[in-house]
């Protein structure tokens, strides 16, 4: 999988955090060894699905396919927080989820 990156198009705006998020977020958190990946990615989903970060999670659903969750995975886990997180939480991850599949299946 390729290295995990800030939109580099953000640096003109806001280099530090752009810095930040490449150097703390993806390449000491999101490395270190307590969790792998896979897991990482499903935490990161069903937390942004949770809390609604539509921008944020189609990116993220894209990242858990690449570290190995299927989209089957994906989906049950969406369901399961539809019941924790509220149904348009889950409702809007699931459409997301099904155009990222859709877009690569293409």
């Amino acid at each position: 999988m390729p290295k995990q990156s800030a939109p580099q198009e953000l640096a003109g705006i806001a280099p530090k955090l752009v810095e930040i998020t490449d150097e703390v977020l993806f390449a000491d958190v999101w490395e270190r060894p307590g969790l792998s990946p896979r897991d990482r990615s499903l935490v990161t989903v069903s937390v942004l699905a949770a809390l609604y970060r539509g921008e944020q999670l189609g990116y993220h659903l894209g990242v858990a396919l690449d570290n190995g969750l299927s989209a089957e995975e994906l989906s049950e886990a969406i369901t399961h927080l539809a019941f924790y997180a509220g149904w348009p939480n889950a409702m809007t991850a699931i459409t997301r989820l099904k155009q990222i599949t859709d877009a690569r299946d293409a």
